[in-house]
């Protein structure tokens, strides 16, 4: 079925609530005290990426209340959790092995059901760290993790060149189980993965930012995800998007991670604007006046 532009492109941000910290999003993208900030987030944008699932599995009545609290159109994409992808990050933060069961996939899917339920789940992101490299072993590893959620739709973020350098058996593996190649930004190093922005049937995309001095040596977390495209930096991309999605043979969902200070969702608004979307959105004006590019990318600024 052909899907015009704004059917095919979905534009939201990686996690809605950021209260706290130099970073914090209360005061600028939500009022200082908001009374929930993910009914806020769905009145702007049409998607999210779920940060939290990554870090903890998902208690299927928060599940419920997200598919509730959003517009019936709204659809997240859930990011798979770190004990199938991560296992020494797993170790450090529980202290518990990261040996994975059946048990562990069966209560991961049961938390996300309310939402593949609703038809709210737009695709899980299987996401793997810059130092995950291809080998035999790792291959293996994101086979079993396919197979085990090939029932849903799915994106693979794969950081280290060498799956780019093996890109035709990375292709060929995704392909087996209809699973996306995530496209990621984010500073280059030398292990970093080059990729080219191709059509596909479920194309995903992800924008770290580039602050390259602060990515492997920071104080904080937040740090690394200072950043703020500019126009010019951005419409490379909305123009491969655009001309990929009047095709209208691919579904292109885009997600911002660069969050700090609300960055990502003006990012967000600024790349729609780029890719030709109507702008729906009411924004406060003290997030218009902190990003006054995002004024042509919004229907009203509210006082």
């Amino acid at each position: 079925m052909m899907r015009t532009i704004d059917e095919a492109v979905r534009i939201g941000t990686s996690g809605w609530s950021y209260p706290r910290g130099q970073g914090r999003w209360n005061g600028i993208f939500y009022p200082v005290k908001p009374r929930n900030e993910l009914e806020l987030y769905s009145q702007v944008f049409n998607t999210v990426e779920v940060n939290s699932t990554f870090y903890r599995l998902l208690d299927p009545e928060t599940a419920r209340a997200w598919v509730t609290i959003t517009p019936k159109d709204f659809e997240f994409a859930i990011k798979v959790w770190q004990k199938f992808t991560h296992p020494g990050m797993f170790r450090k933060a529980t202290g518990a092995e990261p040996e994975v069961t059946q048990a562990d996939y069966d209560d991961f899917k049961r938390g996300i059901h309310p939402i593949a339920e609703e038809c709210k789940l737009a695709c899980l992101l299987i996401q793997f760290s810059e130092w995950f490299a291809w080998t035999p072993q790792h291959q293996d590893t994101l086979a079993g993790l396919l197979q085990q959620f090939q029932d849903y739709p799915m994106a693979v973020e794969l950081r280290h060149a060498s799956w780019g350098e093996r890109s035709e058996e990375t292709k060929a593996l995704l392909a087996a189980f209809h699973a996306g190649w995530a496209y990621i930004d984010m500073p280059q190093f030398q292990e970093t993965i080059t990729q080219k922005l191709e059509p596909q049937r479920l194309l995903y995309l992800r924008f770290h930012g580039r602050n390259r001095e602060k990515w492997r040596r920071h104080e904080t977390a937040e740090e690394r995800y200072d950043y703020l495209y500019s126009e010019a930096e951005l419409q490379p991309f909305s123009e491969r998007v655009r001309e990929i999605a009047t095709t209208g043979e691919s579904k292109i969902v885009i997600f911002f991670n660069n969050h700090v200070r609300g960055q990502a969702p003006a990012n967000a608004l600024m790349m729609a604007r780029q890719i030709g979307l109507p702008p729906t959105a009411t924004v406060h004006a003290e997030f218009a006046q902190a990003f006054p590019a995002i004024t042509d990318a919004v229907k009203t600024i509210a006082d």
